[in-house]
């Protein structure tokens, strides 16, 4: 009876004390697509996290998120919070929390139903979302036999990826690909990499993202509250993913990820394909140019919460900035405006303006090259 009062009273420190305004995120559509943003890994008190499942949904209506999925770490029940409160446990509960709430507060939170296959190196840690059933995921013994939970999630039609390769914990020296997740990729059940998690980038997974044809994902894999996490690293949003879907619907989600249209949004980066994080920035970014006999001003008008870095790279000599400190390199900060002023040397009538748009990584650690023709 303690440990079910004990269980009510988390419940009810969950609820909202205030009703809540939906948030939002200004980042532009790209063409045929909405951009969606979206949290795959997130854990609650039904594993290692510190929240109800309702107070997920609360912070992502709050921060403007379009679509999550709580990955509880499916790994056995005799290290849950609730293993000594329920008859018959499923993995599925703090889903079915998390919904029913939604829906009964008509908070508009797409919510995919996931879990988090948790193994040691190798293969490591998985995700598997848009299943119909978390409980098929789980194996008694997880070192030997994961396998069984790649085949349970494959049968269910799921979008699976690797967490945080990178993690120090179970690779401390260096990110590798192992012999094991060859095997997996062969197999059909490997659909993508985290490129970054939480507070860090993957160099190596990016690589292989781009090389393997695999999807780009980010995630927060968050376990305590999110404004413990604001306060805490200072950051000013989770890392998410951005879905370029046809609709707004788990469906369209879906077909988006086993398609690779991604890019993971962390701090100030978006890490994607070239041909996604060029569309963004041409759509969150108007350039204007203005020409005289000898000059040309050229104006970034940012439209967007997204913030940019950009930096001069090669480009004729005839071309020179009347302040050189302006645009090497210079922030655009959310709904900025920046204007240079570029001289005509020589008599020439115009060129091209080269720079890189250093936050947006198309390569490991390599920004997007641009450029304005004036």
């Amino acid at each position: 009876m303690k440990n079910i009062i004990s269980l009510f009273w988390a419940a009810c420190i969950a609820l909202p004390l205030i009703a809540q305004e939906k948030g939002k995120i200004v980042i532009p559509d790209l063409k045929g697509y909405v951009t969606l943003k979206c949290d795959f890994h997130i854990h609650t008190m039904f594993s290692d996290g510190s929240v109800w499942p309702t107070v997920r949904i609360d912070e992502a209506y709050g921060e403007g998120l379009d679509a999550i999925a709580i990955t509880e770490h499916v790994v056995g029940w005799n290290e849950l919070l609730l293993k000594d409160n329920l008859k018959d446990p499923s993995h599925n509960l703090s889903y079915d929390i998390a919904q029913t709430y939604a829906k009964t507060r008509n908070m508009d939170i797409i919510l995919i139903k996931g879990g988090e296959m948790t193994f040691s190196m190798p293969p490591g840690h998985f995700n598997a979302i848009f299943l119909s059933d978390v409980d098929e995921l789980l194996i008694t013994d997880r070192h030997n036999r994961y396998m069984d939970a790649f085949r349970a999630a494959k049968a269910q039609n799921a979008f699976i990826w690797w967490n945080h390769p990178g993690w120090p914990v179970q690779q401390p020296d260096t990110t590798l690909w192992w012999d094991e997740h060859t095997q997996l990729l062969e197999q059909g059940m490997i659909h993508g990499v985290d490129v970054a998690s939480w507070t860090r980038y993957y160099p190596e997974a990016h690589r292989w993202c781009l090389e393997k044809k695999l999807t780009m994902m980010g995630s927060s894999d968050m376990h305590n509250s999110m404004l413990t996490e604001f306060n805490v690293t200072g950051l000013k949003h989770r890392t998410m993913t951005l879905v370029f879907a046809k609709e707004r619907t788990a469906e369209s989600i879906h077909e988006a990820l086993k398609e690779r249209r991604t890019a993971a949004y962390y701090k100030d980066y978006l890490i994607g394909e070239e041909k996604y994080l060029k569309e963004l920035f041409e759509n969150a970014v108007e350039i204007k140019v203005t020409k005289t006999d000898n000059t040309a001003n050229i104006t970034f008008i940012n439209k967007s919460d997204l913030i940019f870095h950009l930096k001069k790279t090669a480009h004729d000599a005839r071309l020179t900035y009347f302040r050189e400190d302006i645009i090497d390199p210079y922030t655009i900060k959310p709904h900025g405006v920046l204007t240079t002023t570029v001289r005509l040397n020589d008599g020439i009538k115009g060129g091209d303006v080269n720079f890189s748009v250093e936050n947006f990584l198309v390569e490991p650690n390599k920004g997007m090259k641009y450029t304005i023709k004036i």
